[in-house]
């Protein structure tokens, strides 16, 4: 069984993966039934989910250019999911194109669609690791990571809407704390969380329905902010995602409420 065989035979498309329904809400074709049809459950009462899925993207490319014109020359981006406009890479290296990035997700979907990320500018280098953000010594152990960053520099890490996939028994704040404790001082954390503070009673209950396994965890601001209360946020702190330095985006901002999803960006000192 080659590699191909490999990723094909992990496929399963009768299952919904949060990769695939976010590429759906995204407007992408990387998707299946299941994927589409928990998205639209998810849609029904959570009418905003989309716009979330939009601004949650254009957080992620606002938070990398403002990384990389800080001078950050290394990406470590964890459920990097299946390629779209302003990938990291495309983002940073608009910037600096010597940056470097590694993508990392555990959909097997993704690697069929790396060579869109492997497509890096002129003297940067872009890869895609196979692994899990539960186990985070497989992914800063992967040969491949260590062969691309050089840890004893700053590195910019991304964990953006992949922690709300990260159940509270499985301890989010180990792994968020044993990825960033292998960075150099100087590096940054960007994170991003969905939440379901905002919605009524009924809205809530049909998605515990369809959260039938328990995988997605609506943590409120307040336990996202203590699960990075480790490290120095970059004004302005925690906001929406659709607020986080958005001065300069064209056109009103939509409401907290209505995106539902925190975003921010930290200092690893």
């Amino acid at each position: 069984m080659d590699a191909s065989d490999d990723v094909f035979a992990r496929l399963d498309t009768t299952v919904a993966h949060p990769a695939r329904r976010y590429n759906y809400w995204l407007g992408g074709d990387d998707h299946f039934a299941a994927d589409r049809a928990s998205g639209d459950a998810i849609a029904f009462a959570m009418p905003g989910v989309k716009l979330m899925a939009v601004e949650n993207r254009a957080f992620m490319a606002r938070a990398v250019r403002y990384l990389a014109e800080q001078g950050v020359r290394q990406f470590l981006d964890i459920g990097t999911g299946i390629p779209a406009p302003n990938n990291t890479h495309e983002v940073a290296q608009s910037v600096d194109p010597a940056t470097r990035v590694v993508y990392v997700d555990n959909d097997p979907i993704v690697p069929t669609r790396s060579r869109a990320l492997l497509a890096s500018a002129p003297g940067g280098v872009n890869v895609y690791l196979d692994a899990d953000v539960r186990e985070p010594r497989s992914v800063l152990e992967h040969p491949d990571l260590r062969a691309t960053l050089d840890l004893s520099k700053p590195v910019g890490l991304l964990l953006v809407a992949v922690l709300h996939f990260i159940r509270e028994d499985e301890d989010p704040q180990a792994i968020i704390h044993a990825l960033a404790g292998a960075l150099a001082p100087g590096s940054f954390v960007v994170a991003s969380h969905a939440t379901w503070e905002y919605l009524p009673a009924e809205a809530i209950a049909a998605l515990i329905a369809n959260n039938r396994d328990g995988r997605f965890q609506p943590r409120t601001g307040a336990r996202f902010a203590e699960l990075l209360s480790r490290y120095s946020p970059v004004p302005p702190g925690m906001v929406s995602v659709a607020h986080w330095r958005a001065d300069d985006v064209p056109g009103p901002r939509p409401a907290a409420e209505d995106v539902a999803c925190h975003g921010i960006v930290a200092r690893i000192d």
